[in-house]
């Protein structure tokens, strides 16, 4: 079972959330006020709770995402989780005129992991829409991807980063021993595929977080960084 609209969704998992926290609607709207957003007022949560319809059967109050951002940091949660419910709902709405998804699925879409698959079902499953966006344009799919591409490029900035920082700490540690050059080796192996992530993330166009200055010396004696000065050094914690 599944709710029409996000704002259905997002209604009942502030009901929910709230009763976790042991808050009252009075409560969460002082909350909600504190955080910018005084129009979360008790009345306006009893319609986001509680989907009340006007007299043309529409929803009462839709939840906009400046207020589903205030809503999660009010309520301790993740704000994506307010729409997107992992583990307490089965489906979650999509598009209008599209069919409703698990909610894993669409977080993915909404975090570029995955291309949306709103076309179909077509033998009992759905697929990109291999339509161009107009003649002669490219296909929406391919379209989305270019799009989404950042969205991959900082969680592996991250992943390698904390690897080569990993590595750093191991060869410094053995250096201090009397040397070791299987973790200097390793060291300087991932000082290689950090730069090179570095590299792709800015020949998309996409800043780059602030590294620690010891890993962007050691990547400039490498040679291997294409434009090292646009890089911000932080402490070397």
């Amino acid at each position: 079972m599944h709710s029409d609209r996000p704002s259905d969704v997002i209604g009942a998992q502030v009901r929910r959330h709230r009763t976790r926290l042991g808050l009252n609607r009075e409560q969460l709207a002082e909350r909600c006020a504190a955080l910018g957003a005084p129009e979360l007022s008790y009345a306006a949560l009893v319609d986001i709770e509680n989907g009340r319809k006007t007299k043309e059967g529409k929803r009462r109050r839709h939840v906009t995402v400046d207020e589903l951002t205030v809503l999660g940091l009010a309520l301790a949660v993740p704000p994506l989780l307010l729409a997107l419910p992992l583990g307490t709902e089965g489906t979650v709405p999509t598009a209008p005129a599209a069919d409703p998804r698990d909610p894993y699925t669409v977080w993915k879409w909404w975090t570029g992991e995955e291309t949306p698959t709103l076309a179909g079902p077509l033998d009992g499953r759905h697929y990109p829409d291999p339509h161009p966006i107009t003649e002669g344009g490219p296909k929406w799919s391919a379209a989305w991807a270019e799009a989404a591409y950042p969205a991959s490029l900082y969680p592996e900035f991250e992943r390698r980063r904390e690897a080569t920082h990993r590595a750093h700490l191991r060869a410094e540690a053995e250096k201090s021993k009397g040397g070791s050059t299987a973790a200097q080796t390793e060291y300087l192996h991932r000082l290689e595929e950090l730069a090179r992530h570095i590299n792709d993330m800015g020949r998309a166009g996409v800043p780059i977080p602030a590294l620690r200055a010891d890993l962007i010396e050691d990547m400039k004696g490498l040679d291997t960084l294409d434009a090292p000065n646009t890089i911000n050094p932080r402490g070397n914690q």
